[in-house]
C-alpha cells in the first residue's frame, strides 16, 4: 500500500504583519525610485505603474490579491511567493505557467540601498507592472518555456539567463534617441538608475541576441555594460527565433 505523499501548503502573503517601519520603507523606497524613474524608465513602464495605481503606490505595501487580480486580468499572469532564490529550473518552469515569483519580506532601514538577495520591492516594484505589456509578458513566458524544453542542456540554460539577466533584470531601450530604462534590477535601485547616467565607463550597445547569449555578467557589483532594445517586440523576436534554432 503507498503512502500519500504529504500536501504542501502554498506561500501565502501575511498583510497584516506589515510593520510601520514596513510601510515606512516601502514609503521611501517607492517615491524615491518615482522620482528616479520620471524621466529615466520607458514610456511602456511608466504606462503599466500609472495602470496599477493605487494598488501599486507609495502609500502602502501592496496586496498581492489585489495584483494578482490586474495580473491575470493583463495576460493571465500572477504572483507566486516563494522563500528565497529557486534552482533555475523550478524559476523557468514558473515563468513558462505566467507565474512570477517573488518574496514577501522588506529590507531593513539599513539595506535601503543595496542588500544581497532581492525582498518584496524589487520583486514588486521593479518586475510586476511590465507583465501588463503584452509582448513583454509573452517574451517572459516563452523564455520560461524554453528553459523548461531544454532543462537538461547545461549550456543553453546559461545562455538563457545571461539573456534574462540583460533583459529582464537589466535590460534598457533606446526611446526618441535618448536611453530609457526598464530592467527590474535597475527600476528598483536609485543607485543603479543613477548610474547608467553618471559613469562615463558604461558602455551601451545595440541589442544583438548571439553576443548577449555569450556574455558573461556578474551580480554583486553594479553593471557596465547594457544592450538596448528598440521595443519590446524585438524580445519577443528574439525568443521565437532561439526556439526556431533549438527545435
Amino acid at each position: 500500500m503507498s503512502t500519500p505523499s504529504p500536501t504542501v501548503t502554498p506561500l501565502r502573503q501575511d498583510y497584516a504583519a506589515y510593520t510601520p517601519t514596513d510601510y515606512r520603507i516601502w514609503r521611501t523606497l517607492t517615491q524615491r525610485q518615482l522620482a528616479a524613474l520620471k524621466s529615466t524608465a520607458c514610456a511602456e513602464y511608466l504606462e503599466c505603474l500609472q495602470q496599477l495605481y493605487p494598488i501599486l503606490s507609495a502609500d502602502h505595501p501592496p496586496r498581492f490579491s489585489d495584483l494578482n487580480r490586474a495580473l491575470t486580468e493583463a495576460h493571465g499572469w500572477s504572483i507566486e511567493v516563494v522563500r528565497g532564490f529557486l534552482p533555475v529550473d523550478e524559476f523557468f518552469d514558473l515563468l513558462s505557467r505566467r507565474r512570477f515569483c517573488s518574496s514577501t519580506w522588506l529590507r531593513s532601514e539599513d539595506q535601503l540601498d543595496y542588500l544581497e538577495e532581492p525582498d518584496m520591492f524589487h520583486d514588486i516594484f521593479g518586475h510586476i507592472p511590465l507583465y501588463l505589456n503584452k509582448d513583454y509578458a509573452d517574451f517572459a513566458q516563452k523564455l520560461g518555456a524554453l528553459g523548461v524544453k531544454h532543462a537538461d542542456d547545461e549550456e543553453k540554460i546559461k545562455q538563457l539567463e545571461r539573456l534574462y539577466w540583460f533583459t529582464i533584470e537589466f535590460g534598457v531601450m533606446r526611446q526618441e534617441g535618448e536611453v530609457k530604462v526598464y530592467g527590474a534590477g535597475i527600476c528598483s535601485s536609485t543607485s543603479e538608475t543613477k548610474h547608467i547616467y553618471s559613469d562615463n565607463a558604461v558602455v551601451i550597445k545595440p541589442f544583438d541576441l548571439d553576443a548577449i547569449m555569450q556574455q558573461d555578467f556578474v551580480i554583486d557589483k553594479v553593471q557596465m555594460l547594457y544592450f538596448a532594445i528598440r521595443d519590446f517586440s524585438e524580445l519577443y523576436a528574439a525568443v521565437d527565433e532561439l526556439a526556431v534554432r533549438w527545435n
